[in-house]
């Protein structure tokens, strides 16, 4: 009985590992959410809250005119946004203040904490991948730097579809 069990227990796994190599096999391209809603850094914070809770997403990317990803405004950027700011650490001497963290940051943290544009609050250096990468690489991506999605991009930084976490589960619950 132990060897028929441990028999079938090889098969399960050697097929879920075949499955699986199958389903990473795929690319990006092949499960990308194509044409996704876009805002421009000009679009007011509103405006991009109420396409997020229309659609029911979490993050949008941020294109210019020319249809270059120029960002991304996500939940969390909106949400930091109604946390606040603190002041940052500093010490007087001499009727002096010195600051113990770099002012600039500060003064960024505050530009973001009190915009109300797309393009005062998004994160602008976002993360991308190219259409024809494996999906297996661009959800080791988002799982190492804790992102829920990746703006699909072409060779000249034209945004041409996004990937989510959301993709990837569906794309491996359909295997």
């Amino acid at each position: 009985m132990s060897a028929i069990h441990d028999r079938l227990n090889h098969e399960v796994v050697a097929n879920y590992t075949i499955d699986l190599k199958l389903m990473m096999s795929k690319t990006v391209a092949e499960i990308m959410t194509v044409d996704p809603i876009t805002v421009s850094p000009q679009t007011s914070l509103q405006e991009a809250i109420q396409i997020l809770a229309d659609n029911k997403i979490s993050g949008l990317p941020v294109v210019d005119d020319r249809g270059q990803l120029v960002g991304v405004i996500s939940e969390t950027d909106l949400t930091w946004q109604a946390t606040g700011i603190e002041a940052p650490p500093y010490i007087m001497f001499l009727d002096s203040v010195i600051y113990l963290q770099n002012p600039a940051k500060h003064n960024q943290e505050v530009h973001k904490a009190l915009g109300q544009t797309v393009g005062e609050a998004m994160s602008d250096r976002p993360v991308t991948i190219r259409g024809n990468k494996l999906v297996k690489e661009a959800a080791r991506i988002m799982h190492d730097k804790k992102l829920r999605r990746l703006p699909v991009v072409d060779e000249q930084s034209q945004l041409i579809g996004i990937i989510t976490q959301g993709d990837v589960i569906r794309m491996m619950a359909a295997e």
